[in-house]
């Protein structure tokens, strides 16, 4: 059975293959296959017809002669002449008495006697001959025999002698035959010419016809290209052929309808990201000067020369602590507003290397009980960008590792140029990420504690800004992670070649 099994599949991706898969491919196809069956059928009919006509006009010559040459035998055995006159060529006689045959005879019709314009040849009858003959009915119509003495098939009757004989009367079915045959070679000539001549114009009539369902798929293809997941979206494509009194035409005003759907929705969606994207930016905007007076007046406060009760420090502390988380939200709300925007960033060359280095030195001050690691190239890696924002998605991918991974993790950071693009990844050793954050890690406010615990100091905002500076570069970030080893790569293009 688990030996069948891929057998059968083999032979279905070989049917698979074989069956016309296009639309175009399939109805050629048919149309070739119906004309083929018509063909055959009607050659089949004609040939039969043909036959049939043949045979009952040698069954008709048969009853005519009434058994006279097999009758002449008679007198051919007591010495006298056979009556070959008005007979055909070939035409077969035998006298059977009792089931034997005392004469058997072919019209030769070669004979130069001007008397006799047709001789005989005596025929040698086997037991097996004999038996033939003698089967068939006398009196009855006329069946096709085979005699291994006679060449070829005979149409035979048999009928009542006047001396208790059976006398048995039978003609060639060769030009029967060979006439039958030059009939098949014609209609298989015909129609291999007419396939072939039907099989190129449907082509032709089959493409023509197919040319508006052509361009409701040409405009179905433009229209998946299209980048529809954000921003504005022109969906001025439509399908020329739209005719209701059509099948494609109906199709194609459908697809119309849709397109305009899908258009509306995307304006209005993209209307309404925009008045997001531009609230966000204000208020982010108008957030920063409250909240950076708060945290100076709560600085202020501290530095009161007189004294100050203790609850009243630590409230002071926790306000200022909270002003200050508070404003690293709203810069990165900001960041982010403004590269949704599509403002552009510094276009410079930036040092990767630098930035790498620097990276890792923070990361070593801020989480001692890491075990931190840089790789570098021996050249220095080159990029085009903004310094300050690249130096900032390093910065996060660090953090992100450092804030997620218990102490003593080990955490890489490698760097590298393979061709025109640029390698940076972070790999550690940590528990890996949830699978239920796998899918949206990349999202806004979405933080690894499911807690959401302001102890470890994490806005949920750190790797939607890594991905969207890394986008806004031209280049991408993943994530690969499994217990024990977790990778963030952020591959971007390369400024030029290496320099020394």
């Amino acid at each position: 059975m688990t030996a069948a099994r891929p057998r059968t599949a083999r032979l279905r991706a070989r049917a698979g293959r074989l069956v016309p898969r296009t639309l175009r491919a399939r109805l050629i196809a048919g149309l070739l296959v119906l004309l083929v069956v018509t063909c055959a059928a009607v050659g089949f009919a004609t040939t039969a017809a043909l036959r049939h006509f043949l045979v009952d006009r040698l069954d008709q010559q048969l009853a005519d002669t009434g058994g006279r040459y097999a009758a002449s035998l008679e007198h051919a055995d007591r010495g006298g002449a056979t009556d070959t006159r008005a007979q055909t060529p070939g035409t077969f006689g035998a006298r059977l008495l009792d089931g034997r045959a005392t004469a058997a005879g072919v019209v030769d019709g070669d004979a130069d006697d001007a008397d006799r314009p047709n001789a005989d040849d005596t025929v040698d009858l086997s037991a097996a001959d004999q038996r033939a003959l003698a089967a068939l009915p006398v009196g009855g119509p006329a069946r096709t025999v085979r005699l291994p003495a006679l060449e070829g098939p005979y149409r035979m009757q048999a009928v009542a002698g006047r001396d208790g004989d059976v006398l048995v009367s039978g003609l060639p079915l060769h030009q029967v035959e060979d006439t039958v045959d030059r009939l098949t070679t014609l209609e298989l000539t015909v129609f291999a010419v007419a396939v072939t001549a039907a099989g190129v114009a449907g082509a032709l009539w089959v493409r023509w016809s197919l040319r508006p369902l052509e361009r409701v798929a040409g405009t179905a293809e433009r229209v998946s290209t299209l980048p529809l997941a954000s921003g504005a979206v022109d969906l001025s494509v439509r399908v020329p052929d739209d005719d209701p009194a059509t099948e494609v035409g109906r199709v194609g005003a459908a697809l119309n309808r849709m397109l305009g759907h899908v258009g509306a929705a995307l304006a209005r969606r993209h209307a309404v990201e925009e008045r997001l994207r531009a609230f966000a930016a204000d208020a982010s905007h108008e957030l920063r000067t409250p909240v950076a007076a708060v945290r100076g007046h709560a600085e202020l406060a501290l530095r009161h020369p007189g004294p100050v009760p203790e609850p009243v420090v630590h409230s002071l502390e926790r306000i200022g602590a909270e002003a200050g988380r508070m404003g690293a939200i709203v810069e990165d709300l900001l960041l982010l507003a403004r590269l949704d925007a599509g403002r552009p960033l510094a276009d410079q060359e930036v040092d990767l290397t630098r930035i790498a280095l620097d990276g890792v030195a923070d990361a070593r001050a801020a989480g001692p009980d890491h075990r931190w690691r840089l790789v570098l190239p021996e050249e220095p890696v080159l990029v085009r960008g903004d310094a300050d924002r690249l130096r900032q998605v390093t910065a996060n991918l660090l953090a992100n590792a450092g804030t997620h991974t218990p102490p003593g993790t080990a955490v890489e950071l490698a760097l590298e140029r393979a061709g025109a693009e640029v390698r940076l990844s972070v790999a550690d050793t940590g528990p890996g990420i949830p699978p239920e954050l796998a899918d949206r890690m990349f999202e806004r406010f979405v933080r690894g504690d499911r807690g959401r615990s302001r102890a470890t100091g994490s806005t949920g905002l750190g790797l939607s800004i890594v991905q969207a500076v890394v986008q806004a570069h031209g280049g991408t970030v993943d994530a690969a992670s499994r217990p024990g080893r977790t990778v963030f790569t952020v591959r971007l293009p390369a400024a030029t070649a290496p320099q020394a």
